[in-house]
Formats: structure tokens, C-alpha cells, sequence
């Protein structure tokens, strides 16, 4: 499948799954922790916001929580989510994979303790507010 079909392919999703973290990550926490420094990093674009920024981190965090283990092993699964929820922001792809990159990173050295009794969903209400100025919310990374 070519990066225009999967594009298409993700944009027609209308059922957005439900994502589980289990207590992996803090979305909060990591939402905070970008906020106040993504402008220092070595990919930032001069004139680029924070609402340009998120949602990239947010898929490099949750996708961390979700797939875990190697970034290479989930690229492809990150680089759909980030087509599927990027909403307004004017980052193009290959920016964008830096930032999923650092996030998913940032998320990997600051594990949170698992209490295996808890499951946690990413709040939809979380996931909304770094949607889209246009009303769309983020899918599920």
C-alpha cells in the first residue's frame, strides 16, 4: 500500500478503538513535559506552536504505552496514527516522525510503575483537547 492509499485508507476510519495505557505512561505528565520544551528541540520550526508539536508527541507517548518495545517495530503503525489524527497541525510527515520519535523516547526512560489491577483509557476529553482547532479529535494511537 502506498504512503497516498494508507493515507486515504486511515482518513475513512470512522470507528476510533479505545485505547488501553495501563498506567505506562502519564499523558498528562508527558503533555506538560512537551509543552515546556519543544521549542528547545533540534527539530523545532521557527514559527511552529505547541498545537502544531502535540499531537505528534501524543502519538509518540501513547504509541510508547501501546506497542512498547522497539520504535522501528512500530513506525508504520505510529506514521498511520499520526496521518489519522494530525487534525490542523502543519507539520509535515517527516517533522512530525521526529517528534513521535523524541516522545516515544522520553516515555521509554520515564517508565511509570504498572499496578496490574488498574487499566487505564486515555481520557477522551485528553485526547480531544489536542485535536484539532477544527473540532477533530485525535484517534486512538
Amino acid at each position: 500500500m502506498t504512503a497516498i492509499a494508507e493515507h486515504d485508507f486511515w482518513q475513512e476510519q470512522a470507528d476510533e478503538p479505545e485505547v488501553r495505557i495501563d498506567g505506562r505512561v502519564r499523558p498528562d505528565l508527558e503533555d506538560a513535559y512537551w509543552n515546556s520544551v519543544y521549542w528547545a528541540q533540534p527539530y523545532y520550526r521557527a514559527g511552529f506552536s505547541y498545537d502544531d508539536y502535540a499531537p505528534a508527541f501524543c502519538v509518540g507517548y501513547i504509541g510508547y504505552a501501546q506497542y512498547g518495545g522497539c520504535f522501528e517495530d512500530a513506525e508504520k503503525s505510529l506514521c498511520a496514527n499520526w496521518l489519522r489524527i494530525k487534525g490542523d497541525s502543519r507539520l509535515e510527515l517527516g517533522d512530525a516522525m521526529q517528534a513521535i520519535r523524541a516522545a516515544w523516547e522520553h516515555a521509554a526512560i520515564a517508565p511509570v510503575e504498572i499496578d496490574e489491577e488498574v487499566e487505564e483509557l486515555v481520557p477522551a476529553e485528553f485526547i480531544a483537547s489536542h485535536g484539532a482547532k477544527a473540532g477533530r479529535a485525535y484517534a486512538a494511537a
